[in-house]
Formats: C-alpha cells, structure tokens, sequence
C-alpha cells in the first residue's frame, strides 16, 4: 500500500506471517501478535517481503467517536506506532477482536471498545509531537495534496504550480521516494478508494470510477485490471460469493 494519510485512526493487529509499518521516514517491523496504531493525517504505507502468506486485522476508527482524546489525536503522534507481541495486552487484542467480529454494534459498545485500545495505547506508547515527523516537508505536502485532490483532475504540472516547486523536483521526489511516477501513485491512490467503495458500497461500477477521478470506465478497468488482475466487476462479484 503506497504512502497515505486519511482522518481515520488505523489500528493494525498481524494474525500471520509479517509486514512491515512505514510512518513518516521511519519503517518498522511488524510479526504476528504485534499490534500498531496510527493516528490521524500522518503519513504512512505498508511493505510486503517475501511469498509466504501474511495476513493482518485493520481497523479504522472515526476520532469523533473518541472525543474525550481529541486533542491528543490532533497534536501527538506515538513516538514508535508498534507494541511487539509481548507488550500487548489481552485486553488491546479481545477488543481489536471484538470490533472487527461485530462491525455492526451498537456506537456505545464501539466506542467503549476503541477506548479501551486508546487507554492502553497513551499508557504503553510515548509520545511526540507530530510536526516532528516531517510534516511541513514535500513528502508530506505531497502525499497530503493527493489525497485531499484524487477526485479531481490533476497533473504533476497543476500540483506543482499549487505546492510552488519545479515540477521535475516533484517528479524526482515521486520516483525516490514512491519508486514509481505522479501517474502511477495518483491511480494507486485512486484504487484504493475504488476498492474501498466496491467492498463497503453498493454504488455502481460507474458512479465509482467518476467519483475517484477516473476520466474514464475504460481506463478505470485497465488500470484496476493491471494491478488486481481482475475487472472490478469481477472484484464486487468474488465478493458477492465470499471469495
């Protein structure tokens, strides 16, 4: 999953194998039973090393259900986002369990629930501020100005002109530190909305691909056909038959 930040509070539990957490400039290692927590608008992605099958719990957690940590979740950012399988409460794991088992609960349960994880998670992780995690840096105003603008129509040229930079400055940054092109990361941005919607939505096929910036069904299915290596029409029907 290429780098992204979005208003949600996302709660990461590894059940199988490893993947490893990359916030700000920092990536680290995660196992199964560890457990990671990101809060909102800072940036991160996750990395995949091997063949073998890994498999993690994600849950995201609208900070309007946890008011009473408001504040915090605004202007501190765990020092390191990871607890390793040892650190780990019972209590963290039962409820990350019990959230993604009942997504439909009741919002006073979910949100006695989301925390109890937060309790432990100021209690066990220190904390800094999150403007030390690069956040006035061109990584981070990038990666901010797509997702804020991934509906839209956009051009390395037009988000250049808009974060006032040379545009070959903002195509070097994309190929060292996204090892791919503007083009590339916008649409891979652009899926992952894609994906979300046809898994949580019954919108059509069409309204999704206009409402995340496609210009175009056709080259929606190509590009979401080059990475998922199948339509998304195939996609919402594995879905609609639990494959």
């Amino acid at each position: 999953m290429p780098p992204h930040l979005h208003e949600a509070i996302e709660v990461v539990y590894v059940t199988n194998g490893n993947i490893a957490l990359g916030v700000g400039m920092e990536l680290y290692n995660m196992d199964e039973g560890d457990f990671a927590i990101v809060f909102p608008n800072v940036i991160h992605h996750y990395q995949v090393f091997g063949e073998k099958e890994n498999k993690a719990i994600f849950l995201y957690i609208d900070p309007a259900v946890l008011s009473g940590f408001l504040k915090e979740l605004q202007i501190y950012s765990p020092k390191n986002p990871v607890l390793k399988k040892e650190n780990v409460h019972p209590d963290v794991v039962h409820a990350i369990k019990f959230l993604m088992q009942n997504p439909e609960c009741t919002p006073i349960l979910a949100q006695a629930y989301a925390q109890i994880i937060l309790a432990y998670v100021f209690t066990e992780i220190p904390m800094i501020d999150k403007k030390s995690l690069g956040s006035n840096d061109l990584i981070y105003n990038s990666v901010e100005y797509i997702a804020k603008n991934f509906r839209d129509e956009i051009s390395l040229e037009k988000m250049a002109f808009d974060l006032g930079i040379s545009k070959y400055v903002l195509s070097r940054m994309f190929a060292k530190t996204f090892h791919c092109n503007f083009s590339k990361y916008l649409n891979g941005v652009r899926l992952n909305y894609a994906v979300g919607a046809l898994e949580n939505t019954q919108d059509t096929i069409t309204n999704i691909c206009f409402e995340c910036g496609f210009e175009s069904q056709r080259t929606f299915n190509r590009v979401f056909k080059e990475r998922y290596k199948i339509t998304p029409r195939e996609y919402r029907k594995r879905l609609e038959i639990g494959l």
